[in-house]
């Protein structure tokens, strides 16, 4: 059974999608099989694997909105091997104002993945930025959320928010939804200001942060214009060699 893990965070620009992406390709290469559920109607984490948005047949769209189509039927590979993704497209967007009508509109995505957990080893979900209905329906659906937190100023504006939705969510959605821990991402070690908001968020939740720092890292940040992990784009970049111990990291957490 794999393990469903949430990246969220609705502040915007704090590395989710290239966490995900990076992630995703980093347990692959430790031998996982890995899924990534882009569940964001931007579809950056799509298009950063190397998925042409525009000739999508289908996408993560068209489960949510009928249950007929199993999600299988949408997933691609992509050119990393055990990495796959379920693509999302910006139909998306409307999305959430069709599911109003549903019944257990909050636990559309968790239905929908149960059709697919025993495939994978780690299924990551790549949530938008914003407390929305989709990403009500990721935590609902996932067993743990790890919360990409950047090191720049402003950095934990809105954590407050976000972890008061997953009380909420705890309490009556999903009891068992856990955080698998605090990310810090964009980090500079030469910034004293990195090295306050690491002291200040290491402050406040502790163990529940991961050792793993993300360092800022211009191959990081132009690989998904090459529609490839780092891994691929520059396997002996910072960013690649973070994301592999983060990796590492999160499978020894796990055991």
């Amino acid at each position: 059974m794999g393990k469903i893990i949430a990246l969220a965070n609705q502040k915007g620009g704090v590395g989710k999608t290239t966490t995900a992406i990076n992630l995703g390709a980093s347990l692959a290469a430790l031998d996982k099989t890995v899924l990534i559920v882009d569940a964001d109607p931007q579809a950056n984490a799509s298009s950063g694997l190397g998925i042409d948005i525009k000739e999508l047949k289908k996408s993560i769209y068209d489960s949510i909105i009928d249950n007929n189509v199993n999600p299988e039927e949408s997933v691609l590979p992509t050119e990393v091997p055990s990495l796959y993704v379920l693509p999302s497209h910006i139909d998306l967007v409307g999305a959430e104002i069709e599911m109003l009508n549903f019944q257990n509109r909050e636990k559309v995505l968790k239905g929908l993945l149960y059709k697919v957990k025993d495939k994978y080893d780690y299924i990551l979900i790549d949530c938008s930025p914003s407390l929305g209905l989709i990403t009500v329906n990721a935590l609902t659906a996932a067993d743990s959320v790890i919360i990409p937190v950047q090191c720049e100023y402003f950095a934990l504006e809105g954590i407050s928010k976000l972890l008061n939705t997953i009380k909420i969510i705890k309490s009556k959605l999903n009891p068992d939804l856990e955080i698998e821990g605090f990310l810090l991402t964009m980090y500079d070690s030469r910034l004293r200001l990195s090295n306050q908001i690491y002291e200040e968020v290491k402050k406040h939740f502790g163990d529940m942060v991961f050792n793993t720092l993300i360092q800022r890292n211009i191959k990081l940040s132009e690989a998904p214009s090459y529609g490839q992990p780092v891994l691929l784009y520059d396997a002996e970049s910072k960013g690649s060699q973070n994301h592999i111990q983060l990796a590492q990291e999160l499978i020894a957490k796990n055991k």
